[in-house]
């Protein structure tokens, strides 16, 4: 299971204020709890800061891999953040995201084409946000094929189908994870990914929502998420639910973060 580290995200006060008092120490130990709690990437987020973002992104860049070595997610619709951020990354980054809306997927394209960047695609057209597994399917469809068509490895696309509240609409949830499944099947060479706190929007007691969700899109074969890995109940259900998936081989990766206190 890929896990990418949301918590370095200008959208949360305390980060915003770190990054615009440019506080190292701050976003340094940040993204080093991150990854001893087991991110993969570490996503880097300075959205917030119209004017000042590709300065305060390759300032975010800088700082989480000379801190950890590990590579980043660079988390912006703004093409030349982007380009500016990738100029100074160490190693294969993850980007955070296209979708098949044309005007994010023309300015998108040129940056990512023939690179070895792994990208995350949204199932997200100008028709706005898709509702079935019907809908996700055919917008990934789409996507999938103009990022190949542009030289994308399909092995670095992580589709995401776009969770939404099961408060608005009591078949989202199944929808999204039935989505999951058929992606998997349909694209075999790609991968799936979400952020999942929207499945809760607007119900009590959160976290156990979207942990049981978690486990859920696990079994339907779901293999990296956005989450905050410092989320001891979530990193716990995510090692539980891939042993219990039949991917971590004789259970290494879940006896070993029990060994490290890291499973409740």
């Amino acid at each position: 299971m890929i896990i990418v580290g949301e918590l370095i995200n200008a959208s949360r006060k305390e980060i915003a204020k770190a990054i615009k008092d440019k506080n190292e120490a701050v976003i340094r130990q940040i993204a080093k709890d991150q990854v001893e709690n087991g991110a993969d990437f570490i996503d880097v987020n300075a959205g917030v800061f119209m004017d000042k973002e590709v300065d305060y992104l390759k300032w975010l860049v800088a700082l989480v891999q000379k801190e950890t070595g590990m590579p980043c997610c660079i988390d912006s619709p703004n093409p030349e953040a982007i380009e500016a951020a990738l100029s100074i990354h160490q190693g294969n980054a993850m980007m955070n995201s296209i979708s098949y809306e044309k005007k994010r997927l023309d300015a998108l394209l040129p940056v990512i084409s023939g690179t070895d960047l792994r990208v995350i695609a949204l199932c997200m057209s100008d028709e706005g946000m898709p509702e079935t597994a019907d809908d996700r399917l055919a917008v990934a469809d789409k996507l999938v094929n103009e990022l190949v068509r542009n030289h994308v490895k399909p092995e670095n696309i992580y589709i995401d189908p776009l969770v939404q509240s099961i408060s608005t609409n009591a078949g989202f949830g199944m929808e999204c994870l039935n989505a999951i499944e058929r992606i998997m099947d349909t694209f075999k060479d790609c991968h799936t990914i979400c952020g999942l706190s929207n499945v809760s929007y607007g119900l009590p007691a959160r976290p156990l929502i979207n942990r049981t969700f978690m486990a859920m899109a696990i079994a339907y074969r779901l293999d990296a998420a956005i989450v905050n890995p410092l989320d001891k109940s979530m990193i716990s259900c995510i090692r539980a639910a891939w042993a219990l998936s039949g991917k971590d081989k004789f259970c290494m990766k879940y006896i070993k973060s029990w060994r490290e206190g890291k499973a409740a």
